[in-house]
């Protein structure tokens, strides 16, 4: 009986951490205030130029994430964005990461509106991809909880011409 719970054990053990959120290769972070919300163990910028120069620095593509607290748009693609665990691995080890509650004074940024939610992409040249879009003819840059995946594959094409730009 000791050796069928035991194994019972084992077995629960192994599925708990099959299922486990995505934790950092440097190991469980301190949750950011910067995060709010959107991927708490991502080491986040605080501004916009010191997203740029650790951008342009660690040679990674910026995502920029513009949202509004009080916006029920942005808390739907919060909750699908902070579960994704594929979006959560890609962003720690492949970009800088920015969100903001607050226009920046750069209009390259808003290329089709100010609007909530909204994701851009800078590359470490400081160009705004702006051909870098959601799934929406209307609103370009944004995306709902269902696009986590079209997301991810613009993630990929922002690592990809990054690849690209440095041959």
């Amino acid at each position: 009986m000791t050796r069928a719970a035991a194994s019972l054990v084992l077995v629960l053990v192994a599925l708990s951490s099959t299922f486990t959120k995505y934790v950092p290769k440097s190991g469980q972070r301190i949750p950011q205030s910067l995060s709010r919300g959107w991927g708490d163990q991502l080491n986040w910028a605080q501004t916009y130029e010191e997203a740029l120069f650790l951008s342009r620095s660690r040679n990674k593509p910026l995502m920029v994430l513009f949202l509004l607290e009080d916006c029920p748009h942005s808390q739907a693609l919060k909750q699908a964005f902070a579960n994704d665990d594929e979006i959560q691995r890609t962003l720690d080890e492949d970009f800088v990461v920015l969100n903001l509650m607050q226009e920046t004074g750069d209009q390259h940024l808003s290329p089709d509106g100010q609007y909530v939610p909204r994701i851009v992409f800078v590359d470490p040249s400081m160009t705004v991809r702006d051909d870098i879009v959601g799934p929406y003819s209307n609103r370009l840059y944004t995306y709902e909880p269902t696009d986590m995946k079209h997301l991810l594959e613009n993630m990929k094409k922002a690592k990809k011409l990054l690849k690209h730009n440095e041959i």
